[in-house]
């Protein structure tokens, strides 16, 4: 059996964010980076799965030169090899052009399982993944929290309103992982060293073009500072009239 997981390279959601000069994308100067927190999720499911079945699993990332730090990281946690689709720009296109380079790269691979995570952190749109199996033209289960596989097919569960939904396909398939599906590990020295001696193999993107075009950008407006309105019994009066005049929410 053969996966391969999709990950992205992030800005850690401790970095304190700047908005870079011109008005329309993040500074990223001073921003740590790391490895998409729902992609670790697929990275973890695909190496328990090779765990079990002796699966090859390779890690193909969509990014600049530095992903490179991204892919060792799931190289350490478990997984094989690692692809990287070098190109400077990749972290400021949109969802559909990821998707359509994606797809270009993964029509020349083998793979019976395609695992993303669910969305990633920095532009939540949870449409890559989807994306990029509808230009494939394959199966997509998304938000996975529950797998099995069995008998060439897989049977997945996911959470939706009210209750569970399980749903079943053959392989190949698209899969988008959901918190819950798993705990995933922390690296190992030993698998940080052997990620620090596996060569990572580079392609060049595909030619596509960008639909969506980011206008402007802006942090939103610092909160203001709490009020005290008084003590106990006295405070209630107070209270109800500024949370009808001033928040207008009774």
């Amino acid at each position: 059996m053969k996966i391969i997981v999709c990950v992205k390279r992030v800005p850690d959601t401790e970095t304190r964010i700047r908005i870079a000069a011109g008005g329309k994308g993040i500074d990223n100067s001073e921003a740590n980076f790391v490895l998409n927190p729902y992609d670790e999720y697929a990275v973890e499911e695909a190496i328990r799965i090779k765990e079990k079945t002796q699966a090859e699993v390779a890690v193909l990332s969509y990014g600049p030169e530095e992903a490179t730090k991204e892919i060792r990281t799931a190289i350490a946690m478990g997984a094989d090899k690692g692809i990287l689709i070098k190109d400077p720009k990749a972290l400021v296109r949109d969802a559909g052009a990821v998707a359509s380079v994606l797809a270009a790269a993964l029509k020349g691979m083998q793979f019976d399982l395609l695992f993303f995570g669910k969305q990633a952190i920095d532009s939540d749109e949870a449409s890559v993944g989807p994306m990029t199996a509808q230009l494939l033209k394959l199966p997509c289960i998304s938000f996975i929290n529950k797998l099995e596989i069995g008998n060439g097919t897989v049977t997945a569960q996911r959470d939706v309103e009210g209750g569970k939904e399980v749903v079943a396909s053959p392989m190949p398939v698209a899969l988008t992982a959901q918190k819950g599906l798993n705990e995933p590990r922390l690296p190992a020295l030993k698998g940080i060293m052997r990620a620090k001696k596996i060569p990572i193999e580079e392609l060049a993107p595909a030619q596509v073009k960008d639909r969506v075009e980011v206008i402007s950008l802006e942090l939103p407006p610092q909160r203001k500072g709490g009020k005290v309105v008084g003590e106990g019994k006295d405070a209630a009066v107070p209270l109800a009239k500024l949370l009808k005049t001033e928040a207008r929410v009774i």
